[in-house]
């Protein structure tokens, strides 16, 4: 079942990524042509591809800072909730010997 998840969520990265370099002047398919002529200079195939890698790479990047800022935030409230616990209970010892429930 997360094999198809995953090809699902991949399709639609690779769909979102695409509509995002339409965007993006020289990637676009669009056509500014008066009479059949092409307007304007594309990018060359070699240029494209090095472009292409390198959004690749960025968008990597990017998602892997996130997901260590994730883990990173993760550890800090464990880590919170974990001193809170410790508080809670040390203050429970503490009320017991105040009120003679312990030795």
């Amino acid at each position: 079942m997360s094999e198809s998840w995953e090809r699902r969520s991949l399709r639609l990265l690779v769909l979102l990524v695409y509509v995002w370099l339409q965007f993006i002047p020289g990637f676009s398919d669009s056509d500014d042509s008066k009479n059949g002529t092409r307007v304007g200079t594309h990018t060359s195939t070699s240029s494209t591809g090095s472009m292409v890698v390198i959004i690749f790479f960025v968008l990597v990047t990017v998602a892997l800072f996130s997901f260590f800022l994730f883990k990173l935030w993760q550890r800090k409230k464990r880590e919170e909730q974990y001193a809170r616990l410790l508080k809670l209970f040390e203050e429970d010892d503490e009320l017991e010997l105040e009120l003679g429930l312990r030795d």
